[in-house]
């Protein structure tokens, strides 16, 4: 069976009866089991395990430091945000960064080289030129920067400065990524995020002179008051500074989990079906101007690496989405960042004040936790294959990982209400996605996670479209 994966082409728009049956939440599966599962029982005694498993590896490490200060908390926020007017906030933080770093480098003797590194947040460019110069020289007075490595970092438009992104290319960062969201006024206001097309022309314009070699625009549909029209006319002017990459994010609702979403006016908030349509008409649109389709919420021009890993099957999915680099350990700093290393998964105190504590006294600062187990692993496998390639080797995956692989008849079985619906194709141990799957990409994924809920039990957590 072959069902090729065109990249070239857009997922078409879905009926309201394929959305009514398989638009529900689902994960977006950065992690193995998501990080919902994880325990409060997996702790430091665990990390110090796995960091000598992972310590024994000749690999080079990714890092990622989480910086989480903003000027102010927008409505739509998802994220672990410090919202404050003082702009030396960070330089206490930094200080127990900094000690932070410590103990991961003491963990990992043997393991001090990194191949990637992406600062998020928040908003890394609150920090000031020389708190960014600070950040970078902790890091690399504890961890070695391999020839190449790739250095990324998130920004909000509105809130960064040419002599920042001048100052970020001479520390070595050849990837941004600019939150941009919506630029229609009416949505702007009810998400609380202001920003022109000026100023993020002016920044698109500051990165290329920079030398920054790749350019991000994240976009996020399922905000009050969008339209298709009005959607599709943010696109076209985003469209205009030329980015190498779009990314379009499905607005998540949980104001039980993120007080500040409580201000979003709800009763504005698109339905499914027209979460459906915005996506899939921006898909559209993003194709006819020559962007290829990388996954189900990434888009890429025909050169960019992101789109030639898309087409030579080497795309991998990781915490910050879809990237060019294989899975390896991952060590985060920083409050609320997650790492992964030797096999384990652990996350670092959501609240400032523990994290503060925990490294101020000498321990790595985890919250939570999981160890895979073999099972995990291919299972882990299955739902990235099916997310970065559109298609699944059943057969493939049961060598490689033998009796953990027999969940896949089940799984495959349970699918079968999408096949006949047209979204995917199964031959024996084998599936494909159809173009008509796409919108419903994370959907089918989700057969193969053994915690998913029965759809009645399902939570709004991350809308699936």
């Amino acid at each position: 069976m072959s069902l090729s994966r065109n990249i070239d082409e857009a997922a078409p728009a879905p009926s309201q009866a394929l959305v009514e049956r398989y638009g529900g939440p689902a994960p977006r599966y950065t992690s193995y089991p998501p990080a919902n599962h994880w325990s409060a029982q997996v702790g430091e005694a665990e990390l110090h395990a796995a960091l000598a498993r992972a310590d024994a590896s000749p690999a080079p490490l990714s890092l990622y430091v989480h910086l989480p200060f903003c000027a102010q908390m927008c409505r739509f926020c998802g994220c672990n945000v410090i919202a404050t007017r003082d702009r030396s906030r960070p330089d206490g933080y930094l200080d127990v960064l900094e000690l932070e770093a410590d103990h991961w480098a003491a963990r990992l003797p043997s393991r001090r080289r990194y191949r990637e590194l992406h600062l998020g947040g928040g908003t890394p460019t609150f920090l000031s030129v020389e708190q960014l110069q600070r950040t970078m020289a902790i890091v690399d007075a504890r961890f070695t920067r391999e020839p190449g490595a790739e250095l990324s970092i998130e920004i909000d438009p509105s809130a960064t400065s040419v002599e920042q992104i001048e100052a970020l290319a001479r520390l070595g960062f050849t990837r941004i990524s600019m939150g941009v969201q919506d630029l229609d006024e009416t949505v702007q206001t009810a998400v609380g995020r202001r920003h022109s097309q000026k100023t993020l022309g002016r920044m698109v314009q500051a990165a290329r002179a920079a030398g920054f070699r790749s350019v991000n625009i994240d976009l996020i549909y399922g905000l009050p008051y969008q339209t298709v029209p009005g959607f599709l006319v943010t696109i076209a002017r985003v469209l205009e500074h030329s980015p190498d990459r779009l990314a379009l994010f499905g607005y998540a609702h949980v104001p039980e989990l993120k007080p500040n979403q409580r201000l979003m006016p709800q009763a504005a908030l698109p339905g499914p079906l027209l979460r459906a349509a915005l996506a899939a008409e921006a898909g559209r649109l993003l194709c006819d101007r020559g962007y290829r389709h990388v996954g189900f919420d990434h888009y890429a021009l025909p050169d960019d690496d992101l789109a030639r890993a898309a087409e030579e099957g080497r795309l991998s999915r990781g915490f910050q989405g879809y990237t060019t680099q294989q899975p390896g350990d991952l060590v985060g700093l920083g409050v609320s960042a997650i790492s992964d290393v030797g096999g384990l998964y652990a996350q670092n105190h959501h609240r400032l004040s523990h994290w503060t504590n925990a490294v101020q006294t000498g321990h790595l600062p985890i919250e939570r936790g999981w160890l895979r187990t073999a099972e995990d692993k291919a299972r882990g496998e299955a739902i990235a294959e099916v997310l970065c390639s559109e298609r699944l080797d059943g057969e493939r995956l049961r060598q490689r990982h033998g009796p953990s692989a027999d969940f896949l008849e089940a799984a495959l079985d349970s699918l079968a209400p999408l096949e006949d619906d047209g979204l995917v194709l199964i031959r024996g141990l084998r599936l494909n996605v159809r173009p008509r799957g796409r919108m419903f990409l994370r959907r089918i994924a989700q057969a193969f996670d053994a915690h998913a809920p029965a759809p009645r039990e399902q939570r709004p957590a991350a809308a699936g479209i």
